[in-house]
């Protein structure tokens, strides 16, 4: 899968889990698994409960997705 075929979508993160992922709430309601990206993970983000997040899914999981910017 090339970066193209991703989308990007935003939500908040609802519950922060061990080894830099979060449980992640859509604007519809889905709920999904977040990992942070390498630049991200660089830069020591801080994941807390509340912050909202964009995301980065493949077309061919939606159940997780990469954090790719933090507002």
């Amino acid at each position: 899968m090339s970066r193209a075929d991703a989308f990007a979508v935003e939500g908040t993160i609802i519950e922060v889990l061990p080894n830099r992922t979060c449980r992640v709430e859509l604007a519809n309601g889905h709920q999904l698994t977040g990992f942070l990206s390498g630049k991200a993970r660089q830069s020591f983000a801080r994941l807390t409960a509340g912050k909202r997040v964009r995301l980065q899914l493949s077309p061919y999981d939606l159940s997780e997705g990469r954090i790719i910017i933090e507002d």
